[in-house]
């Protein structure tokens, strides 16, 4: 992954990057049932959830949007070299426009809307993310993520 200044990165607004695909198997949406105790059927029961109309198991929405620090991390999206930290700030238009179903390829594709000095070393990036699945045109989840990033 590419370190690049502050000022550089907010040269680059408008710029896309594509993460590699990943498999989103049974066992990953399992685990984040476990994680955080949410066991609803459309996510860890294959044979129930075979007769709903998503035909098999989903994962979780929320499982979607915590894949963004992977996603991001395969991407080759630069980030700030003279970072501290970074941390949420919190999402805009969170949306989860379609059911992923286990077994389904997807990858993070990236999209860097704004990124403005708030204070002296202290920046606020806006990313717009959407989760696509292999073999789809529409994406599974959209949203603009805000972080801010202490240099």
């Amino acid at each position: 992954m590419t370190a690049i200044t502050a000022e550089a990165m907010a040269e680059r607004i408008g710029s896309e990057w594509l993460s590699d695909w990943m498999t989103l198997d049974q066992a990953r949406i399992t685990a984040f049932a476990d994680a955080t105790d949410d066991h609803q059927f459309i996510h860890v029961d294959p044979q129930a959830a075979a007769v709903t109309p998503f035909g098999g198991t989903i994962a979780h929405g929320f499982l979607l949007l915590s894949l963004m620090p992977k996603l991001a991390a395969d991407s080759g999206m630069p980030t700030v070299s003279d970072a501290r930290m970074e941390m949420n700030y919190g999402g805009n238009r969170v949306r989860v426009v379609r059911p992923v179903r286990s077994g389904s390829r997807i990858r993070g594709r990236f999209t860097l809307m704004a990124l403005e000095q708030k204070r002296p070393g202290q920046w606020q990036q806006t990313i717009a993310y959407a989760v696509e699945v292999d073999g789809s045109d529409q994406p599974a989840l959209i949203a603009e993520w805000i972080s801010q990033i202490f240099t």
